[in-house]
């Protein structure tokens, strides 16, 4: 049990610096390496890739929190984005925790996977956005926010992967665009974490110390070493080549998707 919550404080640890640092709460690396410890721990296989959605989304909780916090010292969100992009947010979110709760773990793993190579992409592809391209009007918002709200709930993710290109592909400063991102993964998480509790609530073997579908030793270890590692990430944000991490950190996406994809067969 000692190993396994070291391991959880570990994956908080670097999920905080990506949180900071990338603007994509984290999710990404929490995901797989919650399956990779709830494996160890003998949980049932239906259950596995559920408990480390869930678990997931209501770690960003904590991490988006630290997150956008430190963004908001440096200038960098954009509320008005926010503000506008929220309704949508949340009800994209729900509604993506009750799709995922009646879709099989190797359904979710499939999805999490082709969604994986699809970050893999976008962040090497390096596409600019035209001078031109303003944020859309409120219904054009509302839509953004419900797609948003439900890929990040099927994939356990705070909604940066989408949130920051559409934002960057409407000419809002990669740095803005990150805070922004960190902002809106608070809402995504409160959202897909009820979803997961509701969804999850009556579920047979369950592990100890369950809250619907989401594990509660795991969320306090990741909660606290995220919240620590967080304005690490937003300080190296902020003077390092974020676009050449980028790059490295898909390499390292795309390998963590073929290993999930390759335990499928």
């Amino acid at each position: 049990m000692f190993e396994v919550v070291a391991l959880y404080l570990a994956v908080g640890a670097v999920a905080g610096v990506l949180a900071g640092l990338l603007g994509i709460g984290g999710g990404l690396v929490i995901v797989p390496m919650l399956v990779f410890c709830m494996e160890l721990q003998n949980l049932p296989q239906e259950l596995i890739m559920h408990m480390a959605l869930g678990t997931s989304m209501a770690s960003i909780m904590f991490t988006s929190v630290s997150s956008f916090m430190a963004h908001h010292r440096r200038g960098a969100v954009e509320w008005s984005v926010v503000r506008r992009i929220v309704a949508g947010i949340l009800v994209g979110t729900f509604l993506g925790a009750w799709v995922a709760a009646q879709m099989s773990t190797g359904a979710l793993k499939i999805f999490f996977v082709i969604f994986l190579y699809y970050v893999c992409y976008q962040m090497l592809s390096g596409k600019k956005p035209k001078p031109s391209r303003v944020m859309p009007g409120t219904a054009g918002m509302f839509g953004a926010g419900n797609v948003i709200g439900v890929v990040s709930s099927l994939v356990g993710i705070g909604g940066g992967t989408l949130s920051v290109p559409f934002m960057v592909w409407h000419n809002i400063p990669i740095h803005k665009a990150i805070g922004t991102s960190a902002a809106i993964g608070f809402p995504i998480a409160v959202a897909g974490t009820l979803g997961y509790i509701v969804n999850g609530f009556g579920t047979e073997n369950l592990p100890p110390f369950s809250l619907g579908y989401i594990s509660m030793t795991a969320l306090i270890s990741i909660a606290v070493m995220s919240v620590i590692t967080a304005p690490l990430g937003v300080r190296l944000a902020h003077s390092l080549p974020v676009d050449k991490l980028k790059r490295v950190f898909a390499l390292i996406l795309f390998l963590v998707g073929t290993k999930m994809l390759v335990s499928l067969f």
